[in-house]
């Protein structure tokens, strides 16, 4: 726990497939750690490629990969096991509702479609809450997936409630039974675990006010300087706006150096300082950030301490 700090800070890297969103969070979670911040940095990606980044193994638990940087990268089926303990009624314990046969019907928690994203949502919940760190930077999936994964608490808040209601229904049933039943005590009450809902919901409500809080998140979008890429990056803009989530920054990555000696990459960097232009006034009010085509692939410390220093310590 972190004493007499400021709040936790957190960092959204979003951005279409392919634009080098993983190494551009991965070396901003970097710059931050090399700054005394203690950081952790989280891939809500399933296609996780965090691990590639810090060239490191990479799981669903905390690892340490760095002086003052931690990582994760959220499993899907390990989120999804531990959320339906928490939302599945315990009915093996419940001898009343044995002979119902609703374990089956209680099960549908495992098969939902999407189910595997509400249960990364809550386990994003849970580092959104941590007081542990400093920084917090998420690197997510590709934008279509990631409007997806905010649009969850709407989703979670209304379906959690409707578990909530069933439960204290069926709490409020087994309780009358009981009262019924020789030896039934009085105040023994079942609350089968609506304490659990009760604390999703909470946490969900606590994460809307964080995400849309310009102090502590700054939602950052990820491009290149192509038009297909500047197109879904300005129609982001305005759907995380609709959702009460400002963009604070635009990384524009994989510029082409100037270099007088290839008429090809002269060429291809004349069109991108046209899109750049382009970029500029679409994306007016936004910090506009800057990352170079580089020689080596961005991966390892070294490499992403290179893209730290180029994006933050000039």
């Amino acid at each position: 726990m972190r004493l007499g700090k400021k709040e936790t800070q957190f960092y959204l890297f979003a951005g279409k497939g392919g634009v080098g969103k993983t190494s551009i969070a991965a070396a901003t979670a970097l710059h931050f750690a090399g700054m005394g911040k203690k950081t952790l940095i989280i891939s809500t990606d399933p296609a996780h490629s965090l691990a590639d980044s810090f060239e490191m193994k990479i799981g669903g638990d905390i690892v340490n990969v760095g002086k003052d940087l931690f990582a994760v990268e959220i499993d899907p089926k390990k989120a999804m096991s531990e959320y339906k303990e928490k939302i599945t009624p315990k009915i093996e314990k419940v001898d009343f509702l044995k002979g119902l046969d609703l374990g089956d019907a209680f099960d549908f928690a495992g098969n939902t479609p999407g189910i595997d994203e509400l249960a990364a949502f809550d386990k994003f919940l849970q580092y959104m809450q941590s007081k542990d760190y400093d920084v917090i930077v998420f690197d997510t999936a590709p934008f279509g997936h990631t409007i997806r994964f905010l649009s969850l608490p709407d989703l979670l808040d209304s379906w959690v409630g409707k578990m909530i209601s069933i439960r204290l229904k069926l709490a409020g049933v087994i309780n009358t039974f009981k009262k019924l039943m020789p030896f039934g005590g009085e105040g023994q009450e079942t609350k089968l675990g609506t304490e659990e809902l009760e604390l999703i919901k909470k946490r969900i409500a606590e994460a809307r006010k964080i995400l849309g809080d310009r102090k502590r998140t700054h939602f950052n979008l990820v491009m290149i300087p192509e038009a297909m890429s500047i197109y879904e990056s300005e129609r982001s803009v305005k759907i995380l706006a609709e959702y009460g989530i400002p963009v604070n920054a635009v990384f524009v990555n994989q510029l082409i150096p100037e270099n007088h000696r290839c008429p090809f990459c002269s060429e291809r960097r004349k069109l991108q300082q046209e899109r750049m232009k382009e970029i500029r006034g679409k994306f007016k009010g936004l910090d506009i950030l800057q990352v170079p085509l580089y020689k080596r692939e961005v991966k390892g410390l070294g490499m992403l301490d290179t893209v730290g220093r180029e994006l933050y310590r000039k």
